[in-house]
């Protein structure tokens, strides 16, 4: 096997191009060789782990490191399957930098051993966009028509949408083509902009590449099942069916995915309309659940996805088949909450219309649901007018007499409109510095009240993520890249300080998933075995684990946290206390020792908590030498 990384360096401004060779030992993967090359380049970059291609379950990720211009700081995002295909070029990393004079394509292709073909071609994007399936579809079907004659096996696309031209929060899309025909599975690297980074940095709106190379993958099938019957005393396939039950089917809750395990289980946990909820009563948002969600919402996606088990892989053999469809359309639980409860809908009509059209305009769904919840509260709340906003209606949020169906279109339809209100830069709404830089700008006039309905995590001068959505203390935290699964995300009560430590252990187990691009749905066995499969094949294991250490504290060392601006993130963490001890009846004098601190001042008492929790981060995270 290679002992070598890879890497395509392209720039796009002059089309010349190069490869460079990182020895293993310095390099492991996408993230830690990612990390150097942003250094030395301000690059972006695209790569595979030393696994793509094997018969390890997940293995297959493509993941994106680069400067986010949404976070402002270095990030990492990845989608799934789409390094199966780019395994084929024989290289392990492609990273961009200069900038085209247009938009283009990057054509990257590489047939029967040949040296790897690189072409840029402009591309009038605006119209490709407006045409056909719109947006990121629309790219993608043109991209695949017009190069798919250059590929002896099915290529891959990777496109963004008109909303990586005009805001931070652009993501990167790219779907399954398998026979000629191109898949409605959509995979995503939508957290960070990467989106937007590609277009605005290096004037790139598409890239399709492919190939014919077979290199030395690991496919020993006899040799992984004798390394899990040691470890788990079952096989390979075995234990991978038994780690991804929740992704596929979970007998527990009578549904599956993340959508359907989540919505199942949430309870009395569940947001809604832009966090209010989580000032209600339990038996209100109980009362909500039910009627809303289970009765209604889930119901819906258990009839439709799970019985008629409407369901795929992200493009490369997997037994998890997490990617639950109705048609065209793709249920994840983070965008269907943002873009569903969390904006007023429950409906999934009307939240298939929202997450379809904020797609296809290429938005990271997660942070454009956050937008759009917090923009349809000001306007309830009446601190901004449609006027202002240039759209036609106001959002329908009381819960008496709710129409299910109905009201949760209207809601629908209002996300539409503030989509199109965002990207043609309509009345007040100018997002193109950012969602935060916006909101600080307007409370000066409107009063701080409208940067206080918004909840996100603050990083550096400008930068800003919507959280995961889970009411936990755990997604507001000041670890160095928020809006992935770089902390603990746990319903119980920890205390800060030990909050940051055991989320700084956690970033180095995802860092390790990520550095060797593998999928985190398989972590139930993936990161217990993966640096033993490290040792086996290359002899490496206490060198790879000794590096994701050091790559731990270097990505920390950029850590540029800021305290909570607003006041919802406030009562974010306080209502997730007083719930631990009002509902969960948790009796722990640690507990009541915050909740006195809060009754006296929140806006201290959540300084000192959020100040605990980075002590932790910081003292775990040090680089050591």
């Amino acid at each position: 096997m290679s002992m070598f990384q890879r890497v395509l360096l392209v720039d796009t401004g002059s089309a010349f191009y190069k490869t460079i060779k990182y020895p293993l030992e310095r390099y492991f993967g996408p993230v830690d060789l990612g990390m150097h090359m942003i250094e030395k380049y301000r690059s972006l970059n695209f790569g595979v782990g030393v696994f793509a291609g094997s018969i390890l379950p997940g293995s297959n990720r493509l993941v994106v490191t680069g400067f986010s211009p949404c976070w402002q700081g270095n990030y990492i995002s990845s989608m799934g399957g789409a390094g199966l295909v780019f395994d084929n070029l024989g290289i392990n990393m492609l990273s961009l930098t200069g900038k085209t004079s247009h938009p283009s394509v990057l054509i990257l292709n590489r047939n029967h051993g040949e040296e790897i073909e690189v072409e840029i071609v402009p591309v009038d994007a605006d119209a490709v966009w407006q045409s056909g399936r719109t947006g990121v579809y629309a790219l993608t079907d043109w991209v695949y028509d017009k190069f798919k004659g250059r590929y002896s096996n099915d290529p891959r696309v990777l496109a963004v949408g008109p909303a990586a031209q005009e805001t931070d929060m652009g993501g990167i899309m790219s779907v399954p083509i398998e026979n000629g025909e191109i898949s409605f599975v959509d995979t995503w690297a939508g957290r960070g902009g990467f989106g937007s980074a590609m277009l605005q940095e290096h004037g790139i709106v598409a890239i399709i590449y492919g190939g014919t190379l077979v290199d030395e993958d690991f496919r020993d099938h006899k040799v992984a099942d004798e390394w899990f019957q040691n470890k788990y005393n079952l096989r390979l396939l075995k234990k991978d069916l038994e780690v991804t039950s929740k992704y596929r089917f979970d007998e527990k809750f009578n549904t599956g995915g993340t959508l359907g395990v989540n919505y199942a289980s949430v309870g009395g946990k569940i947001m809604a309309f832009n966090y209010r909820t989580n000032l209600w009563s339990e038996e209100q948002r109980l009362e909500l659940h039910q009627k809303f969600i289970v009765d209604h919402y889930l119901k819906q996606f258990n009839e439709e996805t799970i019985e008629k088990k409407q369901q795929a892989t992200c493009g490369e053999p997997c037994v998890a088949v997490c990617k639950k469809m109705n048609g065209e359309y793709k249920k994840d639980y983070e965008p269907y909450q943002t873009m569903g409860p969390l904006c007023g809908i429950f409906d999934q009509r009307a939240a298939e219309k929202l997450n379809h059209h904020c797609d296809a305009m290429g938005f990271d769904a997660i942070s454009a649901g956050g937008v759009l919840a917090w923009l349809m509260d000001l306007l309830d709340e009446g601190l901004l007018t449609p006027e202002e906003l240039t759209v036609t209606r106001l959002p329908r949020w009381k819960m008496e007499n709710f129409d299910v169906v109905a009201d949760s279109l209207h809601n629908a339809d209002l996300g539409c409109e503030l989509i199109d209100v965002i990207l043609q830069r309509r009345g007040i709404i100018d997002f193109s510095e950012g969602v935060r830089k916006w909101s600080r700008i307007h409370s000066r006039t409107k009063g701080f009240a409208l940067h206080d309905l918004f909840v996100y995590t603050a990083h550096n001068r400008r930068g800003w993520m919507v959280p995961n959505q889970y009411w936990v203390s755990g997604v507001l935290v000041p670890m160095a890249m928020m809006g992935k699964y770089y902390m603990i995300y746990s319903y119980d009560f920890i205390p800060p300080r030990t909050l940051g430590r055991m989320c700084a252990e956690r970033m180095k187990k995802e860092l390790l998933l990520d550095n060797l691009g593998t999928c985190r749905f398989h972590r139930g066995w993936a990161e217990e075995m993966l640096p033993e499969i490290v040792g086996s094949l290359y002899n490496k294991k206490e060198r790879f684990l000794q590096l994701i250490n050091v790559l731990a504290g270097r990505i920390n060392s950029g850590n540029s946290p800021v305290f909570w601006e607003s006041e919802a993130n406030i009562d974010y963490l306080h209502s997730f206390l007083q719930r631990k001890r009002d509902v969960d009846d948790l009796q722990d004098p640690r507990l009541q020792e915050w909740l006195n601190a809060f009754a006296g001042n929140k806006f201290e008492a959540a300084r000192e908590f959020w100040y605990q929790t980075l002590m932790g981060i910081d003292e775990s995270l040090r680089e050591l030498f």
